[in-house]
């Protein structure tokens, strides 16, 4: 057996905690030494049962003298061993735990950890730690610094202690790392590390230890992503894309606005990496309404300039729509035709889309387009630009096809999630980053409150005023607690709307959106909504993306603690889109001191991705890679707040794939890379 092995075939584990361990995601004997402690328990304190002191922690080891079993009068049971040493007594006591005295047997020598309590000339220990004391064996449970676990049922940490003891003592843990690397960072090596962090004899030891391990996942990441950049880099364009400066200057004339100091900084890198005779792969951040899609419409200009066709993937219909609208006003009068592909827009309601086969003339030149883009029927031609909007909504693989039906495309990248700088640094390493990171002239900074809830039926007052006296529009979001909408979400949604319509705001127009209506019935909602037939729109977070409302000014959010500062600020940047103030209230069902700090960063904080790096240290990444962008943390000891071993990793990794690419200098981590878990990642 190796490190690679079924975890079921270590010894006192089987099939049966084998499946229990799965749920704690450790299949295999190094994903047990990889299940890192949550806590440490100080039993390092041993003491001769006479000086022990009321209250103190200790741990007491002695000979067990008695061990019985007692009823109380309603037949609950308590468990009593007596140990003594040379100094005195002590009594261990436990409840309902008869099994207990069946492991313990007078004359054993048995240590107990706990807190003491001395009740008269007694000296007590309740539901203390133990173990039987085995001549020439180490204590494990005991009188050290003991690590406390992730557990589930019928897995304790007592006995994940005792198998991961048996591992580190039994199986080969090779160095993987050049020893360079371990001298310049002063790293324990891995099976120290190991030692360090689940069979510690101080606290210090455990950090290094730490240090050690998330050094070595983002190393991992890091690697990975660097090879991936170069194999993106080495696909060599037939020809780089000619850019005709003056017609592109003419389009940006022609826009109905100027373009901000950042959208001319970024268009002029998008432009600069067509003209290249490499592939693009960058990804543009920016709030939303900052602009995004009009730098993309100018790249797909740019790629039509040159006879070739361009391709926009979107998260959702209602926002596919939205780009098919957009583009048709921008791009039409420049001759570019516009297709849209939707489950509501099948094929063969396209008229000549840029599909393999047909004439040339007819061809659509920009494919608009949802998962749909994705069958296998869709073969696209002559796709020489793809942009995947919100492109973490999307899956790996997902990406990935839509990539491979271009020929060697250039690949653009738009998100409006606010993305922390730690995790740009590391996540996106692979790709080029563009931000846009001013709005457009003559928006006004959307004031934002914490509303508490003495103050809910005020804020009604003050909503329908706005609407009656401001001609405004409200926004009303209800959240969900799982990624996806579920019945009980929908149900929450579609009771506040009654509420509401009936009880606050019989006077004005209501409409209800969320996840669970009809393609076709929520874009027609949206519509009748930008139309002015609604004053009010409740809805789950379907709002978050693709919704453009100029009149709306109001978003209102209840349980706003159970969103992410991020996707606060997404749903905040849904109403402001003129040049009238706007508002977003923040409705929290917590009175915590953590939850109302947390949101009041909203208040002072326009900064997306700021807020993003506030709610990276206060919540944690979430897992980032994947086929799914939600799940475990593929990370189990690293953190993307750390910057200085994410500068480590990186720069080491940059190092080692420069002298020795395929890293045939370095076998073990050669093998090791291949068996990560997050080897699945494409460019974009």
């Amino acid at each position: 057996m190796n490190l690679s092995s079924p975890i079921q075939y270590i010894p006192k584990v089987g099939p049966v905690m084998a499946g229990r361990l799965k749920k704690l995601n450790v299949l295999t004997v190094e994903d047990l030494l990889w299940h890192l402690p949550f806590r440490y328990d100080d039993l390092s304190l041993i003491s001769k049962i006479a000086t022990v002191q009321s209250q103190e922690t200790v741990t007491a080891i002695g000979t067990v003298v008695t061990a019985k079993n007692q009823y109380t009068r309603n037949r609950k049971q308590i468990q009593t061993v007596t140990v003594k040493d040379e100094t005195g007594l002590l009594q261990a006591i436990w409840f309902n735990q008869p099994f207990i005295i069946k492991n313990i047997q007078v004359g054993d020598q048995l240590a107990v950890s706990g807190t003491v309590e001395k009740i008269g000339s007694k000296t007590q220990i309740l539901s203390p730690v133990y173990e039987i004391v085995v001549p020439g064996k180490k204590l494990l449970h005991t009188g050290k610094i003991i690590p406390v676990y992730p557990e589930t049922e019928g897995i304790s940490s007592k006995w994940l202690r005792g198998r991961i003891d048996y591992i580190i003592n039994n199986f080969k843990i090779e160095e993987y790392l050049p020893s360079e690397i371990l001298t310049k960072y002063n790293f324990p090596e891995i099976l120290s590390a190991f030692k360090n962090i689940h069979q510690p004899e101080s606290m210090q030891p455990i950090d290094n230890g730490r240090q050690r391990l998330a050094f070595d996942e983002l190393l991992t990441l890091e690697i990975i992503q660097q090879t991936k950049r170069r194999e993106w880099q080495k696909q060599i364009l037939s020809s780089p894309l000619k850019i005709d400066k003056t017609k592109i200057s003419e389009f940006i004339s022609s826009l109905p606005f100027n373009l901000t100091k950042s959208q001319v900084l970024v268009t002029d890198e998008i432009l600069s990496d067509l003209a290249k005779n490499k592939p693009m792969n960058r990804i543009l951040e920016g709030d939303v309404g900052s602009g995004k899609t009009v730098v993309g419409a100018i790249a797909i200009y740019a790629t039509y300039l040159n006879g070739l066709n361009s391709v926009i993937m979107a998260p959702t219909e209602i926002l596919a729509e939205q780009h098919f609208q957009t583009l048709k006003k921008l791009l039409e009068p420049f001759g570019l035709k516009i297709g849209l592909l939707t489950s509501s827009h099948k094929i063969s309601r396209i008229h000549n889309p840029c599909l393999a086969g047909r004439q040339a003339e007819s061809r659509i030149n920009v494919l608009i387009g949802t998962h749909a883009l994705l069958e296998k029927k869709v073969n696209l031609d002559k796709v020489k630009l793809i942009i995947i909007d919100e492109q973490h909504r999307f899956g790996v693989k997902q990406r990935s096809i839509l990539r491979e039906k271009g020929d060697t495309p250039h690949v653009l990248t738009m998100t409006a999630t606010p993305i922390p700088r730690t995790i740009a640094l590391t996540l996106y390493g692979d790709l080029d980053l563009s931000v846009i990171n001013e709005m457009p002239m003559g928006r006004k900074t959307i004031k934002t409150w914490v509303v508490p809830p003495v103050k809910r039926n005020l804020a009604y007052e003050w909503i329908r005023k706005q609407i009656l006296e401001n001609e405004s529009q409200a926004f009303i979001v209800c959240p969900f607690i799982e990624p996806s909408e579920t019945f009980s979400s929908i149900k929450a949604a579609t009771e506040e709307f009654i509420k509401l319509k009936k009880q606050i705001f019989p006077d004005l127009k209501l409409a209800l959106l969320h996840g669970n209506i009809k393609s076709k019935e929520k874009i027609q909602i949206l519509t009748d909504f930008k139309n002015n037939k609604y004053d009010i729109l409740v809805a789950t977070p379907v709002v978050e993306v693709g919704i453009d409302i100029p009149r709306a000014t109001i978003m209102m959010i209840e349980a706003a603690e159970r969103f992410g500062l991020a996707q606060l600020h997404q749903l905040r940047g849904r109403v402001g889109r003129n040049d009238k103030q706007a508002y977003c209230l923040l409705f929290t069902s917590m009175e915590t001191k953590t939850d109302i700090t947390r949101l009041k960063y909203m208040q002072t904080t326009l900064d997306g991705p700021k807020l993003a790096e506030l709610d990276l240290k206060i919540r944690g990444p979430g897992n980032i890679f994947g086929e799914f962008q939600h799940g475990r943390n593929f990370l189990k000891v690293a953190n993307f707040s750390d910057l200085e071993i994410i500068n480590k990793a990186k720069n080491e990794a940059q190092k080692l794939i420069s002298c020795d690419p395929k890293l045939d200098k370095f076998p073990i981590l050669k093998e090791r890379l291949k068996l990560s878990t997050i080897s699945d990642i494409v460019p974009n």
